[in-house]
């Protein structure tokens, strides 16, 4: 069976795995049967807990709302994390519905229209510019409102960093703007009326490798001080990006957070404090703080035999947990752990693959896993389910109902 640690973080009640303390199978009957996402708002609370104990007091850590906008996530993360991060005034709107202050809310993500950059000015929070073209407009529209926009510049390094599941800084990119260009773009700016913040860096997602975002980190925080230099206003907020991955496939390793707790400790108070005392340093997590917490339930409604080879037909799939199914960025498709929900401690195992209920053969849940014998009916649980689940994934494709959200 599967020994994935991730799994260990959950409770078993009898033969039953829990989310919150609550068996899932009282779980599925709450929701109104299956498939359905739980998360464990405990797991979420300890993870945020375990960062505030490593990192160093003074670093601020705001949640990319993308990771899991679920309004009940969002809402609880409120009241343990210092800022968020939207990409969408959707995203926006979740946040500033939480008691956080719009002044604790950054928006970033290129292509912001007018209309988009309107409802940031209006509501007063940080716009993360992603090009000049960009910064024109949140002028034209301060000027329009009679209001001075809260902005920071989101810049692209002249370095690129390696070990990223997405690689998001250095080179040609769509996101922030070129390093060498800010200078020119701050002298532009120097006139114009702007509540103007510092800077935003993020070089990628998913990385699993203590040494190499250290090593980023180093880097960022080198490059924001060398601009805050030839910035024309003081600067009060540095974005240090975030990037820490989690264990999804067998072979991965937890990320080392004590490395980087230690790196983190050692630029604040040889780097960051001396330099720019005034400034309020934060780090941006998603997946990280919530990928863990969450479980896609799914029951059996088939047990097949084809040629020898056991498939277990669910009823969910790719159009809820499309990166489960392998098709969300993997190269090389892996499988992400998978438990029998009812069956945790029996020791009968068999080798099968589980499949949702497209008409795909894209739909592949898990591919020739080891699990305990199931059987019609039972539960099946995917775990990673609490980031980049529901909302990264094609919910209309073939027009099945959209799965409930639970946070437990």
């Amino acid at each position: 069976m599967n020994s994935h640690p991730t799994i260990a973080l959950f409770d078993v009640v009898g033969n039953w795995l829990s989310v919150g303390g609550i068996p899932i199978n009282r779980l599925a009957e709450c929701v109104g049967g299956t498939p359905f996402f739980a998360y464990d708002r405990r797991l979420i609370t300890s993870r945020v807990k375990f960062l505030r104990s490593v990192l160093p007091s003074d670093i601020h850590l705001s949640y990319a709302v993308k990771a899991n906008p679920m309004p009940a996530v969002v809402q609880h993360l409120a009241r343990l994390v210092d800022a968020f991060d939207v990409a969408s005034t959707t995203e926006m709107k979740t946040a500033l519905d939480t008691p956080t202050p719009a002044s604790h809310i950054s928006f970033a993500g290129p292509g912001k229209t007018v209309v988009e950059l309107t409802q940031a000015v209006a509501a007063g929070v940080t716009i993360e510019i992603e090009s000049p073209t960009e910064a024109a407009r949140v002028v034209e529209v301060g000027s329009r409102l009679g209001i001075r926009p809260r902005v920071a510049l989101r810049i692209n390094p002249d370095f690129q960093i390696k070990g990223s599941g997405m690689r998001m800084g250095g080179g040609p990119q769509q996101f922030g703007i070129d390093v060498e260009e800010i200078p020119s773009l701050l002298q532009k700016l120097a006139a114009a009326e702007l509540d103007f913040l510092g800077f935003h860096v993020f070089s990628g997602s998913q990385n699993l490798h203590a040494d190499i975002l250290c090593e980023a980190l180093a880097k960022h925080v080198s490059l924001l001080i060398r601009l805050a230099g030839e910035c024309p206003w003081p600067v009060r907020y540095l974005n240090l990006g975030g990037g820490f991955g989690i264990p999804y496939f067998e072979k991965d390793r937890p990320l080392d957070l004590l490395a980087i707790g230690a790196t983190l400790s050692d630029l604040m108070e040889c780097a960051v404090r001396p330099n720019l005392p005034d400034a309020r340093v934060v780090i941006e997590l998603g997946r990280y703080l919530v990928g863990e917490s969450g479980v896609y339930v799914t029951r059996v409604v088939d047990r097949k035999v084809s040629r020898g080879k056991v498939y277990l037909v669910v009823d969910g799939g790719l159009h809820h947990q499309l990166a489960a199914s392998g098709n969300f960025g993997q190269v090389i498709r892996r499988n992400y752990p998978i438990a029998v929900a009812n069956r945790m401690k029996e020791t009968e195992l068999e080798n099968v693959s589980v499949v949702g209920c497209l008409c795909t053969p894209l739909d592949m849940l898990g591919d020739n896993i080891t699990l305990p014998r199931a059987d019609i009916g039972d539960l099946l649980v995917v775990f990673q389910a609490g980031a980049y689940g529901l909302t990264a994934s094609p919910t209309a494709f073939l027009g099945h109902p959209l799965p409930v959200e639970i946070l437990a």
